[in-house]
């Protein structure tokens, strides 16, 4: 079976929780960039990174690197990539994304035209047609300019992974999936320690958990624009992949993950959205505010996305509210607290600097995510059960 350089772009800032997924899946990492992680894969690793990873935005596969910094040399070493390998006789092309930072190359409309053309000449020629149908499986294609370096890829994915399908309805401010479930991550929680997050919105802090909690793959069940793709990846892979992810749920499980919102309404969507990702027996979503967070055990997690008062009007709120959040977490014995906001006075407002720190973009905004670390529970005696 070939073997491929897989591209696996994620979150600025959590390119360390891509690369731990994908070596837990049992892949080489070739190659590590801002926002990116490459690794080394078959056909199966297209269906298994596509069904698996929780913290990836899709699965491409490049098709070739080189420089350029003329047009010329654009469509040149377009053409020079080995197209007939990947795009059958029917192929539909769409040249779905060209992107240029740094680059002389800046126009995204001109590289994905110029881009097009390159790929038909050399598909015209490798298969001796005149005119290439394009009325077969569909191909996207997305192209990257950084610093006059270009990288060319096939799209295996299509939808975002972020879109897992249990999302219909979301709040102001929503995470995405794959950021939340990155975060997630980020933190030592397992399904054995509780998980507040008080302001939930949508629900996607607690699904994601209680997805992880579970062992649901968070592609199980979406399609993929690859999985047309029968010249490359046999279905009867995609089958597979499905299966091995299918055998892996195990919903016998006690957990305590928990999910507050004030707003009735919003609470009321997340608990569709946990219904619609199988896990609503999971988790407990109740309406209310923050000052009124409270459990009497230990050890807890509160991961959550506090408003960051984007608005002017509701700048005014933030002191008020990042106080509360403060307050609620000092009242609770040995909780860690993990916040991401955008927020720079939120540690002023809760009252303790925290003990680390790390700066993520959500889209266009540049965010912190704070990290409030409590107390680790005692290790447990190892019994004859253990042995």
């Amino acid at each position: 079976m070939n073997t491929f350089e897989l591209v696996v772009p994620c979150h600025f800032g959590l390119e360390a929780v891509a690369k731990r997924e994908i070596y837990d899946l049992g892949y080489e990492i070739t190659r590590v960039e801002d926002g990116r992680v490459t690794f080394e894969g078959d056909a199966e690793a297209i269906c298994r990174a596509n069904i698996f990873l929780r913290s990836a935005e899709r699965v491409l596969l490049l098709v070739g690197r080189f420089r350029a910094v003329t047009f010329d040399e654009l469509f040149e070493g377009i053409k020079a990539l080995p197209w007939e390998q990947y795009i059958p006789k029917d192929g539909k092309i769409w040249i779905k994304k060209a992107s240029s930072i740094k680059s002389k190359l800046f126009s995204p409309s001109d590289i994905q035209s110029i881009a097009k053309k390159a790929i038909i000449e050399r598909l015209k020629k490798s298969y001796r047609i005149d005119w290439f149908p394009e009325d077969g499986a569909v191909y996207p294609i997305r192209i990257f300019l950084l610093k006059d370096e270009v990288m060319v890829t096939l799209d295996t994915s299509g939808d975002s992974l972020h879109k897992r399908g249990y999302r219909l309805m979301t709040s102001k401010a929503p995470l995405t999936e794959t950021l939340a479930a990155a975060l997630i991550m980020l933190t030592p929680w397992k399904k054995d320690r509780i998980l507040v997050d008080p302001f939930c919105g949508s629900g996607t802090f607690p699904i994601e958990a209680a997805m992880m909690a579970a062992n649901i793959a968070p592609g199980l069940n979406r399609s993929f624009v690859a999985e047309k793709w029968d010249n490359l990846i046999p279905k009867k892979l995609w089958y597979e992949a499905a299966e091995e992810a299918a055998e892996l749920v195990d919903m016998d499980i006690e957990v305590d993950i928990q999910g507050y919102d004030i707003d009735a309404e919003v609470v009321r969507a997340a608990r569709e959205n946990a219904k619609r990702a199988g896990v609503e027996k999971l988790i407990h979503f109740q309406e209310r505010a923050v000052a009124d967070l409270h459990h009497p055990k230990k050890y807890g997690f509160i991961i959550t996305n506090p408003p960051y008062g984007e608005r002017l009007e509701e700048k005014k709120e933030l002191p008020a509210l990042y106080t509360q959040i403060g307050q609620a977490y000092k009242s609770l014995d040995a909780w860690s607290l993990y916040m991401i906001t955008s927020y720079e006075d939120a540690e002023r407002y809760i009252g303790r600097k925290a003990d680390k720190n790390r700066k993520i973009y959500n889209g266009m905004i540049k965010t912190y995510f704070y990290q409030f670390m409590g107390a680790k529970p005692p290790k447990r005696r190892a019994t004859g059960k253990d042995l």
